[in-house]
């Protein structure tokens, strides 16, 4: 392969987000995404359920709070990794999915939750909670690097040698 091959002159920076979403480590992610989301639905619907009724009071409320903060994470992950998914497949334009981003913001939820009663809920709701929180930030982290405008690179700074050698050459000219 020629240089010329590998570097294309003047096709300007790559951007991230153009070639994430064709990447085996998108769709890793889009995985991990979705299997997540079917977990922390299996957890609510099922032993989620029977867990929140074994509660006091004060905590099946700390609990009704935290699942529906998960739930709310989960979908707004849900959504990003399917607009992705669509520019990544063709059905969106990435200029389309910057405008769909704009209905469904990525946020961080507030937790005014005590640790004391973080604590005392289940095991299992803490545990997708903490993978919900930590996928959640990975995925803030790549629209941060995907909507960034790619970085123009500087101009060359000039060359100290040529300006030396080109005052060099007015000097001893014979004009």
């Amino acid at each position: 392969m020629s240089e010329p091959d590998v570097i294309k002159l003047g096709a300007g920076p790559i951007r991230f987000g153009q070639n994430f979403v064709n990447s085996e480590a998108f769709k890793t992610l889009f995985q991990e995404g979705m299997e997540l989301i079917e977990e922390a639905a299996a957890y609510l619907d099922g032993p989620g359920r029977e867990d929140s009724r074994r509660m006091a009071r004060e905590i099946s409320l700390v609990y009704a709070s935290e699942s529906m903060r998960l739930t709310t994470r989960l979908m707004q992950v849900a959504s990003w990794l399917l607009l992705q998914r669509a520019v990544a497949e063709g059905e969106l334009t990435a200029d389309q999915a910057n405008l769909e981003k704009n209905r469904v913001r990525l946020t961080m939820p507030e937790t005014p939750t005590t640790i004391s009663d973080f604590e005392a809920l289940p095991e299992r709701l803490k545990d997708l909670i903490g993978l919900a929180a930590r996928l959640h930030a990975r995925i803030m982290h790549l629209e941060k690097l995907m909507s960034e405008p790619p970085a123009v690179p500087p101009a060359p700074a000039p060359n100290p040698v040529t300006a030396q050698l080109g005052l060099l050459e007015k000097a001893f000219s014979r004009e």
